[in-house]
């Protein structure tokens, strides 16, 4: 099973040209590492915080590494990157960034959140469904509840996107994607710092979702409490991965 890695990193780039968007596609290549001046000491609650996120076990579909986290959102911040691969195939892939302000934030109505993006390609019987925006975003907060997991001032966007072939590319197949932008905020749990081992296991149950795999068997992956990931979930048909042109 995999387990994320990271170290922590206190010289920002200032290069860096996020701006303050929660669902934002921000991070660049690079070590997993907080945000910050440099100056100031990381604070207990966030190391722990990251700590969860770094030995999280997951299901073998999933391949994950840290990412340079952003640096404009919030004092501190870890980054990571996964795909869902399956025969040697890239099914879905995204990015989880944990962010912590130990003053608070008003718009989280708390000291930590999780901000997402995940993408994926879809069967074109699956792009048509009209329910299919409604049923993505039931997908993250399902994962969230079947773990039992507290959260709260959820956010975020589905977008469907279609390429359709023309001239030297006509011989390709229509492509359908589907894009989720999401941010929420993690209840903390005991020593101020928010679950975030099973908030991964939840994102990456996510992951698999949308990249058409079937459910993990309750117990197969650790780190997540309350019931077998995908309970309750709204399910549109298991799906092959991406076609190759």
């Amino acid at each position: 099973m995999a387990a994320a890695q990271g170290k922590f990193s206190d010289h920002p780039d200032p290069s860096d040209r996020s701006d303050d968007s929660d669902h934002s596609d921000r991070s660049d290549g690079g070590n997993g590492g907080t945000g910050g001046t440099g100056r100031e000491p990381v604070p207990p609650a966030f190391r722990r915080a990251v700590d969860g996120l770094c030995t999280a076990r997951l299901r073998p579909e999933i391949e994950i590494d840290p990412t340079r986290p952003p640096q404009r959102l919030a004092p501190f911040a870890y980054a990571l990157e996964a795909a869902v691969v399956a025969d040697d195939e890239d099914l879905a892939d995204g990015r989880l960034v944990l962010l912590h302000d130990p003053a608070g934030h008003e718009a989280w109505q708390g000291n930590f959140r999780l901000v997402t993006l995940v993408r994926a390609e879809l069967e074109p019987e699956m792009a048509a469904d009209p329910l299919l925006p409604e049923v993505c975003w039931s997908w993250l907060t399902g994962a969230l509840e079947a773990r039992g997991l507290g959260f709260g001032e959820a956010s975020g966007t589905v977008t469907q996107a279609g390429s359709h072939y023309f001239g030297g590319l006509a011989d390709r197949r229509p492509a359908s994607q589907i894009e989720i932008r999401a941010s929420w905020t993690p209840h903390e749990v005991l020593g101020g710092a928010p679950d975030t081992a099973s908030h991964l296991a939840a994102w990456c149950d996510l992951l698999c979702q949308i990249a058409g795999l079937p459910p993990s068997p309750l117990g197969q992956t650790e780190g997540g409490a309350g019931t077998a990931p995908g309970a309750g979930v709204v399910s549109l048909p298991q799906r092959r991965g991406p076609q190759q042109p």
